[in-house]
This record gives C-alpha cells, sequence and structure tokens, in this order.
C-alpha cells in the first residue's frame, strides 16, 4: 500500500511540475497577444416588447466600482474563494495539489481549486459543462486575464458579475435586492450572508433556506477568523445579529418574471446561430416578446387567489395565437422558494382540455355539432375480452341523446370515448399531431380523456391552431438577438403552417363557448357556467380535470391563455381548490381584452346558421323550450329524422 502510495505521491509531483512549466509558457504568449476584452463579454440584456431592459447580468448596469464596495465583502469573498487571491498568477498551485490529494485519498470530488480569475473567466466566457476542452479553454482565459488585467480589476469583474441568486448579478444588484442597502455600506453580517449564495444559488440564498444561508455564513466567518481579517468576538457578534431582508427590488420588481428570463435563456441556448462562447461576441442584446402588464396582472391574480400557506403551485402561458409569441409565463407560485419552471419543464394529465382535438377530428370526418350520442352509463369491451367502463364527473349521466355542443359544455366523458371509438384512436393523434402535440400519445380509450401528461405550452400551442383558424405555429420568448454592437444574429421567421380547416375551426370555436353558455343548462350544468356574468368578451373554452390537476385553457383572435394547477407531488385536489385555475384564466384573459373591441371570427362562406334545440342537437321548434344558433357545413344541418349514433357503435355494451 505504502509503494502504491509513493508512486501516487511521485506521478503528482511530476505531473504538476509539467503543468507549471506548461503554464510559464503559457503566459508569455499571452503576454505578446492581443489583449482580451473583459468589460462586454457574455453580457446579457434582456428586453421587453417595449424595448424596457428587464435583466442585465454578467456585465450589470449596476456596476460598482471597488474602492465603493464594502472591504467587508471583499474580505468575505477573498476568504471564501481564494485567499490567496493577491500571491497566484491565476492558479493556486498548492490549492491544486491539496485538492488533488483529497480527492484522490478519498475516491471521490470533494474538493475544488478554482480561483477568482478561472471563476470570473467561466462566468464570462464559457458554458458549464464539465468537459475536458471546457477546462482547458478555461485556464486559457485564466491566463489571458491574469496577463493583461491587475488583481482588482479581475476582483472588481468578478463580484460585478457572479449570481447572487434571483436574477441578482452583481454585488450592487445583490446588496440594493437583500437589504435595499448599497455595495459600499454592508456590514460584517451582511456581507458574510451575501458571499455565502453564489456557491450554490438555489440553495444558500436566505429567502429560500434561511437556516442553510447561516451555516454558510458561519463557515466565512469562521475562515475570515482563520484569515486574520475579523476577530472571534466580531465573527461572533455578525453571526448573531439580526438581519433584515427586504427580498425585492422596489416596487415594480416581479418575481415571475424571472421564470420568463429562464426561459429565454434556455431558448437562447437552442439557437443554432448564437455562439456557444460569446467571448468574440462582446455580449448580447436578447429582444423578447415579454408584455410586462400581462405578466405584472399574472402575478397579481396568483398572489390574489392561493392562500399563503397552502402548497400549490401553478403555470400560466399566455401566447399570441397569430405568431406563437410567448406574452407572459408563470412556472411557479414564487421565484424565490423554488425556480423549477413548471412551465418550460413540467409535463401533467391534461384532463378534458385533451377533447377538442377529437372534436375537431370529428368534424373533419362528418360529425357536426348536433350529432348525438347517448349520455349513460357504458362499458366498452374490446377484441381481447377487455373492458372499460368510463365515468362522467359526479356520476352524473343524461340517460338520453345530447349533442356534441352539449358533451363540450358538461365535458361528458361517455360522448368523448364514443366519439373516439367510433373514429378510431388515430384520428385525435393525428389532429394533436398536427397542431403541434409533440408528446408520444398511446390510442388508448381514455386518451381523450386526457391521462396522457403533456407541457403546457404545447397545449397552448395547440389550441393556437384553433384561435388562428387552422395554423400550426411555433411557440417562442425570443423575437431577435444582437451582438454588443447592434448586428443582428438572429431573427425568427414566424412560419405558418395550415394544418386545419378554416370552417371547421369556426364551428369548433363556437361550441367551445358552450361552457358558460346557460342555454345548456339541463340535467346537467356548463363546466364554467359561473363565468358567463364576469366576461365581457367572447371566448372558446375548455377545462380539463383529472384527480391532481386542474386546467382551463381558452382563447380568442387575440390571445391563449393556458393555466394549470395542481401538487408537485400528484397529491390529489380538494374540490375547492379547483376554482383557482378558473379565476387566473378568466381575470387575466378580461385584463388583456380590457378596452378592446369584443371581435369574434366572421362565418365563412360555406358555414351555415341553423336554430336548434341544444341539448338534442335537433333542429328547432315552435315547442322548444330552448332555440339556440347553431353552425354548420352547408348542406349538413340536422333534420328531424337524424339518427343517434349509438347503433352504428357494435363493441359497446351498456351496462
Amino acid at each position: 500500500m505504502k509503494k502504491h502510495f509513493k508512486r501516487l505521491i511521485k506521478f503528482s509531483f511530476f505531473a504538476m511540475l509539467f503543468f507549471f512549466i506548461l503554464v510559464i509558457g503559457a503566459y508569455a504568449y499571452a503576454k505578446v497577444s492581443p489583449k482580451l476584452e473583459i468589460n462586454g463579454a457574455n453580457s446579457l440584456a434582456i428586453f421587453d416588447d417595449n424595448g424596457e431592459m428587464f435583466f442585465q447580468g454578467s456585465g450589470s448596469k449596476k456596476w460598482v466600482e471597488l474602492k465603493n464596495i464594502s472591504p467587508n465583502l471583499i474580505n468575505a469573498t477573498i476568504a471564501a474563494e481564494d485567499k490567496n487571491f493577491y500571491k497566484h498568477k491565476g492558479f493556486d498551485l498548492l490549492r491544486i495539489l491539496k485538492a488533488t490529494y483529497i480527492n484522490i485519498t478519498s475516491k471521490s470530488v470533494e474538493q475544488g481549486a478554482s480561483t477568482i480569475t478561472q471563476q470570473y473567466a467561466k462566468n464570462l466566457f464559457l458554458d458549464f459543462d464539465k468537459t475536458w476542452k471546457r477546462k482547458i479553454e478555461e485556464m486559457w482565459y485564466t491566463i489571458e486575464i491574469e496577463a493583461h488585467y491587475d488583481k482588482d480589476t479581475i476582483l472588481e469583474g468578478y463580484l460585478n458579475t457572479i449570481n447572487y441568486g434571483h436574477g441578482m448579478y452583481g454585488i450592487e444588484n445583490a446588496a440594493k435586492f437583500y437589504f435595499n442597502k448599497r455595495a459600499k455600506d454592508l456590514d460584517l453580517a451582511e456581507a458574510s450572508l451575501l458571499t455565502g449564495i453564489p456557491k450554490s444559488p438555489s440553495n444558500y440564498s436566505p429567502l429560500v433556506d434561511l437556516k442553510a444561508a447561516k451555516r454558510r455564513q458561519l463557515i466565512i466567518l469562521d475562515l475570515m477568523v482563520k484569515n486574520g481579517v475579523i476577530t472571534e468576538d466580531e465573527k461572533n457578534n455578525a453571526y448573531q445579529e439580526q438581519l433584515h431582508l427586504v427580498g425585492k427590488e422596489g416596487q415594480t420588481s416581479l418575481n415571475t418574471v424571472m421564470y420568463y428570463q429562464d426561459a429565454v435563456l434556455k431558448e437562447l441556448e437552442e439557437i443554432s446561430s448564437i455562439p456557444n462562447s460569446y467571448s468574440k461576441t462582446k455580449g448580447l442584446k436578447i429582444y423578447t416578446n415579454l408584455n410586462m402588464e400581462a405578466q405584472a396582472n399574472l402575478e397579481n391574480t396568483i398572489k390574489e387567489e392561493f392562500p399563503d400557506e397552502s402548497k400549490l403551485q401553478v403555470s400560466t402561458v399566455m401566447m399570441n395565437p397569430s405568431n406563437g409569441k410567448i406574452v407572459a409565463v408563470v412556472g411557479g407560485r414564487d421565484y424565490q422558494k423554488s425556480q423549477y419552471n413548471r412551465a418550460t419543464d413540467a409535463v401533467r394529465q391534461v384532463g378534458s382540455t385533451m377533447k377538442p382535438y377529437l372534436y375537431y377530428a370529428a368534424l373533419e370526418n362528418g360529425f357536426t355539432s348536433s350529432s348525438a350520442f347517448t349520455s349513460e352509463k357504458t362499458t366498452f369491451t374490446f377484441a381481447n375480452n377487455s373492458t372499460y367502463s368510463p365515468k362522467n364527473y359526479n356520476d352524473l349521466y343524461g340517460g338520453k341523446a345530447i349533442s356534441m355542443a352539449t358533451a363540450i359544455a358538461y365535458s361528458d366523458n361517455i360522448y368523448a370515448v364514443k366519439t373516439h371509438m367510433f373514429l378510431g384512436s388515430e384520428a385525435l393523434i393525428d389532429v394533436a399531431k398536427r397542431v403541434g402535440i409533440t408528446a408520444k400519445l398511446d390510442g388508448v380509450a381514455s386518451l381523450p380523456l386526457g391521462t396522457k401528461e403533456i407541457n403546457i405550452i404545447e397545449m397552448a400551442s395547440g389550441y393556437s391552431a384553433f384561435a388562428n383558424e387552422g395554423y400550426q405555429i411555433k411557440p417562442h420568448f425570443i423575437e431577435r438577438v444582437e451582438d454588443h454592437d447592434g448586428n443582428v444574429l438572429y431573427q425568427v421567421k414566424t412560419e405558418k403552417k395550415q394544418v386545419l380547416d378554416k370552417s371547421l375551426t369556426f364551428i369548433l370555436n363556437n361550441m367551445l363557448t358552450a361552457t358558460y353558455d346557460a342555454d345548456y343548462v339541463d340535467y346537467n350544468y356548463p363546466t364554467a357556467v359561473n363565468l358567463a356574468p364576469k366576461l365581457t368578451h367572447k371566448y372558446a373554452l375548455k377545462s380539463g380535470t383529472t384527480e391532481s390537476d386542474n386546467w382551463y385553457i381558452g382563447y380568442n383572435k387575440d390571445i391563449v391563455t393556458a393555466v394549470w394547477v395542481g401538487y408537485d407531488d400528484n397529491k390529489p385536489l380538494s374540490t375547492k381548490e379547483y376554482k383557482y385555475a378558473q379565476n387566473i384564466w378568466y381575470k387575466n384573459m378580461e385584463s388583456f381584452e380590457k378596452g378592446k373591441k369584443d371581435e369574434w371570427y366572421e362565418i365563412p362562406d360555406n358555414v351555415s346558421s341553423v336554430l336548434v334545440d341544444p341539448i338534442s342537437g335537433k333542429p328547432a321548434t315552435q315547442d322548444s323550450p330552448k332555440k339556440k344558433l347553431m353552425y354548420f357545413i352547408k348542406g349538413t344541418e340536422p333534420t328531424v329524422a337524424d339518427a343517434v349514433f349509438d347503433e352504428k357503435l357494435q363493441n359497446t355494451k351498456k351496462s
């Protein structure tokens, strides 16, 4: 064992000697190379749809000179990150040796040895892939920075570009956000707490986990004592000091806008025309589709709706259906507590919001608004003798034939499954794929009831094809990207592909208004009939409910809004918790449309309107208690003799 250990020490010694010689040569080369520009490198300025900047990282607009940063913060940072910062030339060789020894003997990566200059180089020029290529690039940029800049300049740049959590890049931003102070005014307690955050902003932010932040603060204070920059008494006083966290930057700061920002950065990574390394671009200007008013309304509504103690979560997307611009997004109730973006990253069971894809397929295959199935308890028997017995909400059935429009109003599951079985499973899947749903869909009997998990942005995009009268669009956050000098690196191209028939989408859109139409009150109530007196504009709307998910997706020509509410751990929803998604949906649709003319879709030339009994779908007579104007492709208008479709289903058994 000793023999192997000696060999290991010998190998490490020669490896470090080789590394030392290599670094000296690299420094000599870097010294005569052109000076590496660091002031604008990898700076990201993100703008809303009015051209107003709402985020700037790495090169913050609140750049502060080193002389205007509290010595407490400077000393804490050096103690925590790189105690030999002013002694080495970018690499702390003794620290590397120590870390290598500890990692080898422990057979795990327990210690790192990155210096402040290395971290600064990584923040400025590199992505965060853990590859040998990236490590070599990091070494070279570190050498170049050290070769051309003095230590104070490097430290100043580092403190102005590191991530202090919650979108706060740079110490001046962080000091304002957490304590409503200037960086120069931070005391020892505040400085040591802030210094602990960059190691892991999602874990050590005091707004996320105060206990973890305090543990990290104590470690930093101990290091400062060890380095001789504070006394034991000063450490104890700082640790025990009662801190007053502000946690917001003025009254106009939006918590949820960080979800939009994260979605922008995620989309940026997927744009092939933007270099992976920003070192040649001197920074980027990213122009987005964010409508700050819509975002603010979303955030305020969510705050109003949910009880503070509730663990319920939410995701919401507002999209322009004509071009796919995402104008507002919420990925959770509180970014400070959870940075997980449920709008971009989560998939959930969509419930009955899947049905409009089915009913469009039905219209495409000869069904009409009046096509009827009997709403009753039904067991479906398949070729292998397996059975499926779907149920309606509250186990409520009409025991009579109902129209497709009524089935939509009540979200009748029996009607949906009968339609699905009649058409064949591929009809629904085909329409969903055409409008942009990429999730893998299995042709099971329960598919129209939303048992498949789908992302909310995909669902909003799919409904956009109904809202824009038949075109598949690509949802996007970013409109344009420019480099530091204003050269356009990327400009979105709105691509619209017609995938649905305009006349059939018109008919479907009108049927989707039945969900809040009191004319459909009969043995049941439309699923959102309570919204009728609250809506000042006409919308198409569909809700979706599973045991652990509640959805509302609705639209007009201007905007599609999709709302999901549920628990991250799929905990079942209580009855009272089903109201939140509905309230968020209608309040934000109404806010967005406030002051606008109520415009609906024009009737296509090949579509006619007929007065019918809305429940049965039969032509209205003088004796009909209710009469509703419904729309049909010319030549498919209902007649009194129209048969209920159940007779055509040979594989259906009534239980």
